[in-house]
C-alpha cells in the first residue's frame, strides 16, 4: 500500500515539475548528436533529431499524465450528472439517460475515439473531446445505480417533501454516497486515458510535434525500431509504469474502502 502511494506520488511530481527537471530544451534539435546511446551526457541517449530522450520524457509526463487527469475529470463530471439525472428525474428520463448511456457503449472505446478525432483533425482539442465524449458512460451507470438506491432512504424522501430544489439533494445526500464508489471507477478511467492519449499520439491524432508526448515519441521512433529500439522502449516503459501505478493505486483504495465499510 505504502510503496503504491509513493509510485503515485512519484508520478505527481515528474508531471508538475518534469520540465524543471528536464536537463536540455526537449525540442531542440542537435543533429551532430542524434541517436546517441544512453550514457554520459545523455541518459538515456538521443532521438533521431538529437533531442535528449529523458528531457522529453520528463515533459511528456506533463503531456501524457495532464490530459489523461483532464479527460477523466471531464468524464466523472458528465457521467455523474448523466448517472443523477437518470435517478432523480423519474422513469422517463431515466429511460432517456440510459438508453443513450448504453447506445455509446455499444461502440468500442477506442475505436470510436479514432473515428471522432480523425474526423475532427489532428489536434489536442480533438484529443480531449474524443476520448471524453467515449468516456463518460461507466461513470453514468454507477452514479445511477447508486443514485437509485439513495433515493429510496428515507432522509432522502423526507428533503423531497420538504420541497428542497435537486441540486441540493444531490449535493446532500447523494454526492456523499456516490463518491468513494466514483473515485474507484476513476482511477480505472483515469488508467484507459493514458493509454488511450498514448495511443492516439502513436496513430498521428494526437499531441503533435514538436511537443513531446509519450504516444508521439513511439511514433517517431518507430522508424528506428530495429537499428535503435531504446527509442521505443523508454516511453513504452513510461506508459507501462504510468498505467501500473494507477491501476495498482485504484485496487489498493478499492480494498481500503472495502475494510471501512467492513468495519462500519
Amino acid at each position: 500500500m505504502r510503496s503504491v502511494g509513493i509510485l503515485a506520488v512519484v508520478l505527481v511530481l515528474i508531471a508538475v515539475f518534469g520540465p524543471v527537471l528536464a536537463p536540455y530544451d526537449p525540442t531542440a534539435i542537435n543533429i551532430p548528436n542524434r541517436l546517441r546511446p544512453p550514457g554520459g551526457e545523455w541518459l538515456l541517449g538521443t532521438d533521431a533529431l538529437g533531442r535528449d530522450i529523458l528531457s522529453r520524457l520528463l515533459h511528456g509526463a506533463r503531456w501524457s499524465l495532464g490530459l489523461a487527469f483532464l479527460v477523466s475529470l471531464l468524464g466523472l463530471l458528465i457521467g455523474t450528472a448523466i448517472g443523477l439525472i437518470a435517478a432523480q428525474g423519474g422513469v422517463l428520463a431515466d429511460w432517456i439517460a440510459m438508453r443513450v448511456t448504453d447506445t455509446f457503449l455499444a461502440f468500442p472505446e477506442l475505436i470510436a475515439a479514432v473515428v471522432i478525432a480523425g474526423v475532427l483533425g489532428a489536434s489536442t482539442g480533438s484529443l480531449i473531446f474524443a476520448l471524453t465524449v467515449t468516456g463518460w458512460m461507466r461513470y453514468a451507470r454507477v452514479a445511477r445505480g447508486i443514485g437509485l438506491s439513495v433515493g429510496t432512504r428515507g432522509y432522502v424522501v423526507q428533503a423531497r417533501l420538504a420541497g428542497l430544489a435537486p441540486l441540493v439533494i444531490a449535493r446532500w445526500h447523494y454526492l456523499p454516497s456516490l463518491l468513494p464508489s466514483l473515485a474507484v471507477v476513476w482511477t480505472g478511467m483515469f488508467a484507459r486515458a493514458i493509454l488511450g492519449i498514448s495511443t492516439l499520439g502513436f496513430l498521428g491524432f494526437g499531441v503533435q510535434p514538436p511537443m513531446p508526448e509519450w504516444g508521439t515519441m513511439l511514433l517517431d521512433a518507430r522508424i528506428h525500431m530495429r537499428s535503435t529500439p531504446l527509442q521505443m522502449i523508454w516511453p513504452g516503459i513510461a506508459v507501462v509504469v504510468a498505467v501500473l501505478a494507477v491501476n495498482l493505486a485504484g485496487d489498493a483504495l478499492r480494498d481500503a474502502l472495502a475494510e471501512q465499510d467492513a468495519r462500519e
